[in-house]
């Protein structure tokens, strides 16, 4: 397993018919165990410990519409009234992150509006809050913390 860009976590493992899975705490299942896996389970921890983004807001891969065709993202924080405030896309560490990942996720967020995104190898991270009314966004040095609203 490669040393990632994150604090160190505890993670389930096992193992069945020659492959390794990991256990995923949002969906609650074992999944086969991939590079681009191991860095999305290290942003849920990331998010569950360090941001505190409460675990029944976050969402791991569903399939999304995007011009017409059926996408999957990686992960999704709502917020409270159920609008996205974050839009997260994983890749493994050996893949550079390149304007065509930020363009990726980009054409994402035409249809789920999130205020903030990530990108991340594991290795590399890069956070951006959406300007919408200017058409850009721009780059962070972190990720706010979650948005709680007033009673």
């Amino acid at each position: 397993m490669q040393k990632l860009n994150f604090p160190t976590y505890s993670f389930r493992f096992k193992n069945s018919e020659n492959k390794t899975y990991i256990f995923d705490v949002i969906r609650k299942k074992f999944l086969v165990f991939t590079p681009e896996e191991w860095v999305r389970q290290h942003v849920l921890q990331f998010f569950i410990h360090q941001h505190k983004y409460p675990v029944s807001f976050i969402n791991v891969e569903k399939s999304v519409k995007v011009n017409g065709t059926s996408k999957r993202y990686d992960i999704v924080v709502y917020r409270k009234d159920g609008s996205i405030f974050l839009l997260v896309e994983c890749k493994a560490p050996e893949v550079t992150i390149t304007q065509q990942t930020f363009d990726q996720i980009a054409r994402y967020n035409l249809t789920l509006n999130a205020s903030y995104l990530m990108v991340t190898n594991g290795i590399n991270h890069y956070f951006c809050q959406m300007d919408f009314q200017n058409e850009k966004y721009l780059f962070l040095t972190d990720l706010p913390k979650f948005e709680v609203p007033n009673p």
